[in-house]
């Protein structure tokens, strides 16, 4: 975690005058932050990061001359800086994600207000500065000359991105055993590549899934787009009294709570908008996960993976009291090693392992259940 006590350099990079300005004295205003600079292109931001040295930097996706995801795909991998993406309602976000940003905000518009937007903002650079960035593999051709000494990107404690994963796991089969099994999966910060990482790994015919991922609204229905289209299994935005099925995984919807109903031998979910945040967010792995403490009683699985704070602990330890086999995903392999670190130090987690294991370690509980 980033010591209280030690300021936090940002440099904001945005093509608008406007938005620069918003960036730069909302940001200025948190005590722990200080704006050392920005940049109005890639290329401006190129040439003063090295000048600069940030420990975070703001990027907008969509910028004149070199996109924000090219900039990351040559800045990453010689300069390890913690990426917040600040994005319209944009599919390329996960793009920019899965070249190396470690988060990402909504820009705000009529339904948020400036100071929610900074204020939560601020929250995620005070985040990123401890993360550890994991950086995409490099293409011939794209390096970019910048030192890469010992504090570059202060925290960010990178490591080389693993190589492209093998094709998913073969089908689990007709065992009418795997019908009556629930999985529930988890993540914040950093969880939009691991959650993938998992899932594409995974067999069409997995038992019912249900995700919950910290994402903004609007968000929420274009990232499960996106793992169906890169997933054997089908993906959806959840909707109110959704079936749990084999086969279907499906993803809380951003500003909604979703738990689990059971009805005799039939499970739906319960998927409303607003309520109660629960743990500080909405939606909540713990809602989550305490929901099928208490509704599940078929088998069940829990994992907990990449974020800040302790979201889904609490309820995967009430799982794992239920008879849930649960997993955590290991220190190494987080982006930011919050919510499975508390899991695991409470007694809630069985079995720990990196985001690119987790399927294996799952697919053998699932094979050996009879």
């Amino acid at each position: 975690m980033w010591p209280s006590n030690k300021t936090i350099r940002v440099m904001v990079v945005d093509d608008s005058i406007v938005a620069r300005t918003m960036l730069t004295r909302g940001l200025s205003s948190h005590p722990q932050i200080e704006v050392v600079g920005a940049g109005f292109s890639a290329r401006d931001a190129k040439n003063k990061i090295q000048q600069l040295r940030p420990d975070v930097m703001t990027l907008d996706v969509e910028m004149p001359g070199m996109s924000g995801i090219d900039f990351l795909k040559t800045l990453l991998p010689e300069y390890p800086l913690p990426v917040i993406l600040v994005s319209s309602l944009n599919l390329r976000v996960f793009d920019a994600l899965a070249a190396g940003a470690v988060d990402f905000v909504r820009k705000p518009d009529a339904s948020q207000s400036t100071d929610a937007f900074i204020n939560g903002l601020c929250q995620k650079v005070i985040t990123a500065a401890s993360a550890q960035v994991r950086r995409p593999v490099p293409t011939p051709g794209a390096g970019m000359v910048l030192p890469t000494a010992a504090g570059a990107g202060a925290g960010a404690g990178a490591s080389i991105a693993p190589p492209p994963p093998p094709s998913a796991a073969p089908l689990l089969g007709p065992r009418p055993v795997l019908d009556q099994v629930i999985i529930g999966l988890g993540a914040s910060t950093g969880g939009t590549e691991a959650t993938l990482e998992v899932m594409k790994r995974l067999p069409a015919d997995i038992p019912g899934m249900l995700i919950v991922q910290h994402m903004p609204t609007g968000f929420t229905g274009m990232y499960a787009e996106r793992l169906n289209r890169l997933c054997q299994m089908e993906v959806k935005e959840a909707a109110h009294g959704d079936v749990i099925r084999r086969g279907l995984a499906l993803l809380a919807p951003a500003d909604h709570q979703m738990r689990v109903v059971r009805s005799g031998s039939r499970y739906t979910v319960s998927c409303l908008p607003g309520g109660e945040k629960v743990s500080g967010h909405r939606p909540s792995v713990d809602a989550l996960f305490l929901s099928m403490a208490e509704q599940v009683k078929c088998r069940m699985a829990g994992i907990i993976m990449t974020g800040m704070g302790r979201d889904g602990a609490d309820g995967l330890l009430q799982m794992r009291k239920q008879g849930a086999y649960t997993i955590g995903q290991d220190k190494e392999s987080c982006v930011v090693y919050g919510m499975p670190m508390v899991a695991y130090n409470i007694g809630a987690v069985q079995t720990q392992a990196s985001c690119e294991n987790i399927a294996g370690v799952l697919l053998r509980y699932l094979n050996q259940l009879t």
